[in-house]
């Protein structure tokens, strides 16, 4: 016990020194924090709303449709197998139909996607509910980007235009009955939705879809010729790409900052060696060992960051959590840069994160810390006790 007191009594006798080290590591250790909660955050968020409103607990997709060829949705849609047919009937999942179509508002030219949904799902967080509603025309919902680009709203009609199945180019209007707001771009830019039937209907594909979205929590893996199915590690690898990107870009300032720190404490373990030799020299002829007062010099160092924790825990954490409750607030322009994530970004702050931070700060500030007492083992008490240099 003697060591530890010894050590924290030298580091607060240190006086200012001591405390913008700390104030340096306290900064490091908040801005990793809250980094690291950010994206876990935007993670969390970005998955929440992609399996609520279109992934639900996995999709079958036809084996010619391609999210990322529009030249290969003409061909995207098949007859639903009986198995998926059983699956829908017992609400365990839906089918959507993608047809690819152009749309004519206000005379402009303004490609889309006809998407057919069954109005009385529930699987997907889609208000398709609107699409029992008695309209002069089809019944569409769209969302908040397509009514922005395409200048539409609630009541207005839409001349949309599709080829069928047969190849044959065909056009009706629709009128916008619904206009919903969602974070998820991709059941919204560009997008129309309709009734299923009604689309299987005029697209001259009767009793087919393109994709059949599981209800969440599904586990079972049903083979259908002509149908494979995606789970959430093949639908989110995108997102999570992104998340894991955005993490290690960050990652260049946590070692800026860390870097910052662990400079100041070398620095000060440097000079506090250097000017105090005399009493280094008098330690070791009182009998206290090299490897103790190495020891010394390095938890006086490493302390550092202990006391960087606890500061940086007491201002940090009301910011923490007033980030946790009310968000970082995302801009408008996010939207057109496909980066939507609603309104604001809702960190998560776990408890291994905190902990995980708080050794990696501790392990970092104690190797800092022993490097430069490794001198004391060539001093001399003799040499240390007038004042001479290792």
């Amino acid at each position: 016990m003697i060591i530890p007191k010894l050590a924290f009594r030298n580091l607060l006798g240190a006086g200012i020194r001591t405390w913008l080290n700390v104030a340096v590591l306290s900064i490091a250790f908040f801005a990793i924090v809250f980094m690291q909660g950010l994206y876990i955050g935007m993670n969390e968020q970005a998955t929440d709303a992609l399996v609520d409103t279109y992934y639900g607990g996995g999709q079958y997709w036809q084996e010619n449709y391609d999210p990322y060829d529009p030249f290969a949705l003409e061909d995207s849609h098949g007859k639903i197998p009986d198995d998926l047919q059983k699956l829908i009937a017992d609400e365990k999942a839906t089918p959507l139909l993608l047809v690819q179509a152009t749309s004519f508002p206000g005379g402009r030219i303004v490609p889309a996607t006809l998407q057919g949904i069954a109005p009385n799902q529930n699987i997907l967080s889609i208000p398709s509910n609107e699409l029992s509603v008695q309209s002069d025309a089809i019944p569409a919902v769209i969302g908040t980007r397509m009514a922005k680009s395409a200048r539409l709203a609630a009541g207005d009609f839409l001349t949309i235009r599709w080829r069928d199945a047969n190849g044959t180019y065909d056009a009706t209007d629709v009128q916008i009955v619904h206009i919903m707001r969602t974070t998820v771009s991709v059941i919204d830019a560009g997008k129309v939705w309709i009734p299923l039937e009604t689309l299987q209907e005029i697209a001259d594909m009767p009793n087919e879809a393109t994709i059949v979205v599981t209800k969440e929590g599904f586990s079972q893996n049903i083979q259908a010729a002509g149908w494979s199915f995606k789970d959430h590690d093949f639908l989110l690898a995108d997102i999570q790409a992104l998340v894991q990107q955005k993490t290690v870009g960050a990652s260049i300032l946590y070692v800026l900052l860390l870097f910052l720190g662990m400079l100041a404490i070398f620095d000060t373990q440097v000079l506090s060696i250097f000017r105090r030799q005399k009493e280094i020299g008098t330690l070791v002829a009182l009998g206290m060992t090299r490897s103790k007062v190495i020891r010394l010099f390095t938890l006086e160092g490493a302390l550092h960051g202990l006391l960087a924790a606890i500061v940086g825990f007491i201002w940090g954490s009301p910011l923490l959590w007033l980030m946790a409750k009310n968000g970082w607030p995302m801009p408008e322009y996010g939207d057109d840069f496909g980066m939507a994530l609603g309104e604001a970004i809702y960190p998560i702050y776990t408890g291994g994160l905190i902990l995980g931070t708080t050794i990696l700060v501790l392990i970092t500030v104690t190797i800092v810390s022993f490097l430069p007492t490794r001198r004391i083992a060539k001093l001399k008490p003799t040499d240390a006790l007038r004042g001479k240099r290792a």
